[in-house]
């Protein structure tokens, strides 16, 4: 899209890697009578370093397109990357829940002491904690917010990639092409935003890694973490503790399964209490949340209602891409079951989507909020991944394309929240 052959777009590398390389032979162990360390071969060095420039190729290409919207439309770049929930996060960073600027509101533009509590302190908190040492101003803060974002995005390709060879026919080819998929998400821009969904995302993934390769207490400690990033923890909470109980029930791997069942939900309950005792009401934070965003869960009434006005009504860009979003989830999620991924990794998906799908709220954050169950992007995956590589670079290219030009769109162009 800048004048550069297709060869060298960010998915050139998940060409080269995963046909010309990862099918290369393992290089002959010449000792084998000792242990050694592998050799520094391009095969090494090209499987260790293509999860994290797939990812951070596409993000630039984002945000390329973002400073062309930016420009086009004469909204401040800086502004977009750090709107919406962005604002309330770079809040509660600066001074903690009771500083935030008076100026932020709700869905309905009220605001009240208890208000700022809907946000999880997990993002805002490290902001602050990494900014501290440099002064903890504005500046620094902003720095950091950005970095958090970068570095998560970053080590949530890793999981991601990891996850992508540990299923069913899967491969490094097959982990690398579902980065690129996550990377391209609809409304990827929030990993590039001052958002905590990048955040969020790489401890998920982590955590379910560490379920997969029945590393109990690495799965619970990154879901303990997630647990005080976003709501959505409660969908990992689920996945991870179940996928814990049934170890213990079949007597697998020890102590270690006990262990994750208990640290798991640590984060999400710890923080739960926390707005229960703010609030005076044990069931305070969703009562916020109810108040403040209309956020409830309704079976999904509020979500087919959405969907059933928007296609009989004149369709904006941002509704009839979410409704698209939607239906593609509960495609993807039927394929995952007929695939038989593994079904830790299904139930995370069906508990993301459920959240998310049947709950009432802001229609147009629906999107954005399904973004953390990536999972659901493994059918394409192993799809892309076994098709010819030209294939596979023209669809990833031409998604990079589409979804950072409505990513851009989202922010710059679109009034109302995300």
């Amino acid at each position: 899209m800048c004048g550069r052959p297709l060869h060298a777009t960010p998915f050139s590398l998940v060409a080269v890697t995963a046909t010309d390389v990862a099918e290369q032979p393992a290089v002959a162990d010449e000792t084998r009578d000792r242990p050694a360390r592998a050799p520094w071969t391009i095969r090494r060095v090209a499987l260790l370093l293509a999860p994290g420039l797939i990812y951070l190729g596409v993000r630039e290409i984002g945000l390329v397109v973002l400073a062309w919207m930016s420009a086009e439309t004469h909204f401040p770049i800086g502004d977009a990357l750090t709107s919406w929930d962005g604002q309330w996060y770079l809040g509660i960073a600066a001074g903690g829940y009771d500083t935030v600027p008076l100026n932020l509101g709700d869905a309905f533009g009220q605001r009240s002491a208890e208000t700022p509590l809907a946000f999880f302190p997990g993002y805002p908190k490290l902001i602050n904690y990494l900014a501290a040492p440099f002064g903890g101003g504005p500046g620094a803060q902003m720095f950091f917010a950005f970095a958090i974002t970068v570095v998560a995005g970053v080590f949530c390709a890793y999981g991601l990639s990891r996850i992508g060879r540990n299923v069913s026919d899967g491969s490094y080819r097959v982990g690398f092409v579902l980065v690129a998929l996550f990377s391209v998400a609809p409304m990827s821009i929030v990993l590039s935003m001052t958002y905590s969904e990048a955040l969020f995302c790489a401890l998920a993934a982590w955590a379910l890694v560490g379920v997969l390769e029945r590393k109990w207490i690495m799965a619970g400690l990154a879901c303990a973490a997630a647990g005080l990033v976003r709501p959505t923890s409660m969908a990992l909470v689920l996945a991870i503790c179940v996928a814990a109980l049934v170890a213990v029930i079949k007597r697998r791997d020890g102590w270690r399964p006990w262990m994750c069942g208990l640290i798991a939900p640590a984060g999400m309950l710890t923080y739960l209490a926390w707005v229960g005792v703010r609030t005076g009401d044990a069931l305070g934070y969703f009562k916020l949340q109810q108040r403040g965003w209309e956020s409830q869960f309704d079976g999904g009434l509020a979500t087919w209602r959405f969907m059933v006005d928007s296609l009989t009504h004149p369709l904006s860009v941002l509704e009839g891409v979410t409704i698209v979003v939607i239906l593609a989830a509960f495609v993807l999620l039927v394929i995952g079951f007929r695939m038989r991924l593994p079904w830790p990794l299904m139930l995370y998906g069906i508990g993301v989507l459920l959240m998310d799908v049947g709950s009432n709220g802001m229609m147009a954050s629906k999107a954005r909020l399904l973004l953390p169950a990536f999972v659901l992007l493994i059918p394409i995956a192993v799809a892309l991944a076994n098709r010819r590589t030209s294939t596979m670079v023209l669809t990833l290219s031409g998604l990079t394309v589409v979804t950072s030009w409505f990513g851009a769109y989202a922010v710059t162009v679109w009034s109302y929240a995300i």
